[in-house]
């Protein structure tokens, strides 16, 4: 009676924690009984919580003693499997190594047991209530369609995918992609691609059997007479011009750059993905049934580029929803309070 006059008195904050690359995004939400009142995010140049991640959560701690801190593992060893039976689960994985939690006792995430502990000592100063399952966030994500058809569902991260097939909310395969494994940086440019001179000479290097030189430098000569200009404006109009130019040209250089690097990744995370649904094929361990559509859970930002892979490629169909990663832990964390 206490709690619940004391919940009544005061509002719940759920803080959220997402690791990304080399950052770690924390997003807040404070909720009253009507809602969500205030929300707040923060990005912080650190894997692990720093001081200044520290007293940004410790701020909202302060507010309120129903607070709850919620993070998305991001073990390298983690996975789904189609089972909750105990007995039938090392046909999977190696479960004595493993922590796992059943889902609707259908089919069970997991995760390693000393990951586990080294993310919890991580966050030991501040506490961890809840720690997500990137298959968890897949399901509920997609939960209007799991139940209801078979399809591939994708959940795309930075440096990872989380990997599900599901029949009518059966879990048939699952699998956890880390793409900063061995087998990534092997894979990382295709060798048809590293042939490709037009598309990766882009270091902006000179080719000096270009230049003309004794000819060009002797014509240099004519920029130290100042006489030659009229007037010191057209000093400065010549000088922002060239500033311009050059601005131009390197912000050319950056975004072809960036193309090139996002191509790189759309392309890797395609051949992850079909190296995978040929293992959900091939292995008799999975209950195998033809897939026609994939459902993707979008955190990134991809390009068309690994739509268009899919499509074309393995003649798949294709269906793509942009997700707020950080968002969406929250709701699974005020998910678990009702």
């Amino acid at each position: 009676m206490l709690s619940k006059l004391f919940e009544a008195l005061y509002n719940k904050v759920f803080i959220n924690i997402v690791v990304e690359d080399s950052q770690s995004i924390v997003y807040v939400e404070q909720c009253d009984k009507s809602g969500v009142i205030n929300s707040d995010s923060e990005n912080f140049d650190t894997k692990k919580i720093n001081p200044k991640m520290y007293e940004f959560i410790n701020s909202y701690i302060g507010e309120s003693p129903f607070y709850y801190i919620s993070i998305l593992d991001n073990s390298t060893v983690q996975g789904a499997i189609p089972t909750c039976k105990s007995r039938d689960m090392s046909e999977f994985a190696d479960i004595d190594s493993l922590k796992y939690v059943c889902h609707k006792n259908k089919w069970a995430y997991y995760t390693s047991k000393s990951d586990l502990n080294s993310l919890q000592k991580s966050y030991s100063n501040i506490g961890l209530d809840f720690i997500f399952s990137p298959f968890s966030i897949l399901a509920n994500f997609f939960k209007d369609k799991i139940n209801k058809s078979l399809a591939l569902y994708i959940l795309i991260e930075h440096n990872s995918i989380a990997l599900s097939v599901f029949d009518n909310s059966k879990l048939l395969f699952a699998d956890y992609i880390d793409m900063k494994s061995t087998e990534y940086e092997e894979l990382l440019m295709d060798d048809h691609l590293m042939d490709d001179e037009d598309v990766f000479d882009l270091d902006g290097s000179i080719d000096l059997d270009n230049l003309e030189a004794m000819d060009d430098i002797e014509n240099l000569d004519d920029f130290g007479n100042i006489e030659d200009l009229d007037t010191i404006e057209e000093i400065d109009e010549f000088a922002e011009s060239e500033v311009q130019e050059n601005l131009s040209e390197e912000d050319a250089h950056n975004a072809e750059l960036d193309d090139v690097e996002t191509f790189n990744e759309d392309y890797n995370r395609f051949t992850f993905i079909q190296d995978s649904i040929k293992n959900y094929y091939n292995d008799s361990k999975y209950e195998s049934k033809f897939v026609e559509n994939i459902y993707i859970a979008d955190s990134v930002g991809v390009s068309g580029d690994l739509k268009k892979y899919l499509e074309e490629e393995m003649f798949l169909s294709v269906f793509v929803r942009q997700l707020d990663l950080s968002a969406e832990v929250c709701e699974m964390a005020k998910a678990e309070l009702k």
